[in-house]
């Protein structure tokens, strides 16, 4: 078994936990993420408000996939779980 092997092995459980505590808490998190973009975005005075909505976006997007992974739910991308990511340009939020 290689080194990639046990990393992944390692890894195995912590993915399902963090999966669990996503879906748990999904409502606490997208909160939690909305709070922190509009304080940094008052604090840099609106000058990255488009990098803060990226970025506030893309992190949600992650934590749905998780979320659906236990419910075996696609990744909704279109893509395979484990295969390259889709082609084109991220769906409007």
């Amino acid at each position: 078994m290689g080194l990639l092997d046990n990393l992944k092995a390692r890894i195995g459980p912590a993915k399902g936990k963090v999966s669990d505590l996503a879906q748990q808490h999904g409502d606490k998190i997208d909160r939690g993420l909305d709070k922190v973009a509009r304080t940094v975005d008052e604090r840099t005075k609106g000058k990255y408000s488009d990098r803060i909505q990226t970025g506030t976006g893309k992190a949600k997007d992650a934590m749905e996939r998780l979320a659906r992974k236990d419910d075996g739910g696609t990744d909704g991308g279109g893509g395979t779980p484990g295969g390259p990511p889709p082609s084109g340009p991220p769906p409007a939020s």
